[in-house]
This record gives C-alpha cells, structure tokens and sequence, in this order.
C-alpha cells in the first residue's frame, strides 16, 4: 500500500484509511439520489464512525496520562505552543499565556480526550453534546496549530453523532425540499408503512452486518491496547488498516531543537572564511525574522520529518544525509520541497553541513520582536560535519541508494 511507503505515520495516514472505508458504506451504491428512500444510511456505518471518534479521543487521552508527568502536573501547555512540530502565528502569542489559561487548557483537553468520548453511550442529547464539544475542540487545534488535515479529518466522523432533527435547520424547507420528503417518509413509517423488500436492499443489509461483524472482530486488539497499560499509538494490528489505534502527544518536548542546514562554495569546508548560507524550508523556523507560517490543513511532510529528526541524531535519521547528498547536487525534485535554495542560479555548494540550534519564541514586545525578529536561537554544535558530494559515494552505495549527479 502506498501509505506504507513513508517513513512515519502520524496517525494521518491510518485515520484517512479507515475514515475512507466506512465512507464507502455511507451511500449506496447504484443511485445518486440526495435521499435514497429504499436505502437509507445503516445504523451499522453511523456507529462505525461514532465508534472511531471514541478511539481517536480515548487513545489520544490515554497516552498522554501514560507518557509524560507533564500531562498529570498540568504543566504541558507551558511548552506545547513553542514546541510542537510546526507552530503557527496564533501559537506564538498563546504561548505568553497566563500559567492558569495552559492549566486550564490541559485540563479541558482531559474531560474532552477521557470523558467526553463516554457520551456517545449516554443517549441522544449526550451524542450530540459529544458531536458539538469534539468539532469545538478541533476548531480550536486548527486555530492553535499546524497540524495538517488531521483535525479536519477528526471532524468528520463527529458530524454522525448528529440526527436529522439536529441538522435539519442547514437544510431547505419548503414544498418537496429535503426536509418535506423527509418528514413524507417518517409519517409513513409512523403509520407502518414498510420499505419493499428488494434484492437490492438485501445485499445492502447483509454487507452492512458484515461489515459490524468486521469491525467488532478487528477492535478486540484495538480495545487490549487501549486498556494496556504499554499501550502504544498510531498503530495498526491488521495489514489493510481498517481498524487502527491512535494518539497524540505522548510526551512533549521542553525545549525545541532544530537541524538548520547550510553549504558553502569554499573549497575548504574548514577554512575561517567560508561563507555557509542557510537552506529554507517551507514551513519549520530557520529564518529568525520569518513569521510561524499558516498551512492547515496542508500538510509539509519533510518539515515534519526534520522536526523530528532534530530529537535524535543523524546516524538514527540517514535519510537527512541522503537529503544532503541531493542538494550537494542541486537536485530539483529535493529543491522543490525547500523554500529558499541560497544556490538557485549557481554552481551547487561543495559542502553542506547540519547544525543544531535551540530555538525559543521572542517575547512580544521585547527587543527581538521590536527588531523584527519572530525567534531567538542558541547554536547547541553540529548535526552533521561538512560532507561533500565524493565523501558520499561509499555511503550512497552500501546503502544501494541511487548515487546524484550534479545537475
């Protein structure tokens, strides 16, 4: 499967997989009617969307009361602003908040990640409630952060802990609209009226019960996990990926560390007059003076990747090193992929070398920010030492990557 190719899952790709799958069950199949009266939407499909709404809440609140103190001393708003993986502009001044606005900020994400799921099994109301309390909550990540499509994507199966009753008003009202046929179709069932028995509608109940019977019998692992106090997230315990487990923010960072990578023309990568100028990228800070940027629910995923490249060490992370040997090369599949190519018009760097920065937000008002400037840094030492192209021809090939020439 092509989402298997990547090199991490962030819970992305899975959610999208198996949110796509219910939609498949969502409408029939053989009309293209607003309002299929033989067909109407399965209880089944509804619940599977209710259901994987409970786990991307319930597994997300789970791993993050079992992975780090933070989570439990209501500190890990104090950091989470300035330390998530791609910070926006609203993330740069909510980050200045008072302490008790992050304390309440963890504690609301608490109820709505460890209680609020439990209202989808408490009635009508309660779903509701449950529906409008998650889409509030992804509004406010979407607002708060950049984190691609994946709060997009978790609004949609809230939208089923909603009924006709509740969704009517978005609908039209008058003679032979929606809502009238939908009315005409309940005062016949109220009367009892019952659907004809097609072969089509048939095939549809038995594909829908298979598809309960599917799903309840993937979730066993699903729910162990769950309750496992070594519960891990964003994984999948069957190859087609129908039926996964999720989280987020485990554990959260104190502090930001950031790969900037820079290459130089000199011939001598030690000499104390090499001028190394900086690489951009679309989206994760470099530029002190650039502002967070503001992509959801685009999705820049070699920004991400540097993001988490940064916590460790190149040697755990080669693939920074085969993005190094394609910009020695001015490759411009990897180019396209970066904001700024500082050798754009010019012969490709001889050397390109990784260094590591902390990076902090400015505070408002101070004098970086009067200078211009959106981050302040401290240079932590090297990430990687100057390579040149010739040094990673041995590398390139023990690792049967294709060798880049220089274009």
């Amino acid at each position: 499967m092509l989402v298997s190719c990547g090199h991490r899952d962030g819970g992305w790709e899975s959610q999208l997989l198996e949110t796509g799958f219910l939609g498949i069950f969502l409408c029939p199949l053989w009309t293209l009617s607003r309002l299929p009266r033989e067909t109407p939407t399965s209880r089944i499909v509804l619940w599977g969307f209710r259901w994987l709404i409970f786990r991307i809440m319930l597994g997300a609140g789970l791993i993050k009361i079992r992975g780090d103190q933070c989570w439990w001393d209501l500190t890990c708003m104090d950091f989470h602003y300035e330390t998530q993986p791609v910070p926006n502009p609203a993330a740069y001044f909510l980050h200045r908040s008072p302490w008790w606005v992050h304390r309440f900020e963890t504690l609301s994400n608490h109820f709505l990640e460890l209680v609020v799921p439990f209202f989808l099994f408490l009635g009508r109301r309660m779903c509701i409630l449950h529906g409008a309390l998650q889409i509030l909550f992804q509004v406010v990540l979407i607002l708060s952060g950049n984190l691609s499509f994946l709060n997009w994507l978790t609004i949609v199966p809230s939208v089923a802990c909603f009924d006709d009753a509740t969704v009517g008003f978005l609908f039209p009202s008058g003679p032979g609209g929606l809502k009238d046929q939908v009315l005409k179709m309940q005062k016949e069932k109220a009367r009892g009226a019952q659907p004809t028995l097609t072969y089509g509608r048939v095939v549809r109940q038995m594909v829908n019960l298979a598809l309960g019977a599917l799903v309840a019998w993937l979730s066993v692992p699903v729910v162990l996990n769950l309750l496992s106090p070594k519960q891990v997230m964003n994984s999948s315990f069957n190859p087609l990926r129908i039926v996964n487990t999720y989280g987020a923010f485990g554990s959260i960072t104190r502090e930001r560390a950031e790969i900037i990578l820079q290459g130089t023309a000199s011939p001598n990568a030690s000499a104390p007059d090499a001028v190394w100028e900086e690489y951009e990228f679309k989206c994760k800070p470099g530029d002190l003076r650039r502002r967070p940027c503001l992509i959801s629910p685009y999705h820049h995923r070699l920004d991400w990747l540097m993001w988490f490249a940064a916590f460790q060490t190149y040697e755990q992370h080669e693939w920074v090193i085969h993005l190094a040997g394609k910009l020695l090369a001015n490759e411009a599949d990897a180019l396209s992929l970066l904001a700024l190519n500082p050798f754009a018009g010019r012969a490709p760097p001889r050397w390109v070398r990784g260094e590591h920065y902390r990076y902090k937000f400015s505070l408002p008002g101070g004098p970086h920010a009067a200078a211009g400037k959106w981050w302040i840094r401290k240079r932590l030492g090297p990430y990687f030492p100057p390579i040149s192209l010739r040094d990673l021809k041995d590398y390139f090939r023990s690792r049967e990557w294709p060798y880049p020439e220089p274009e």
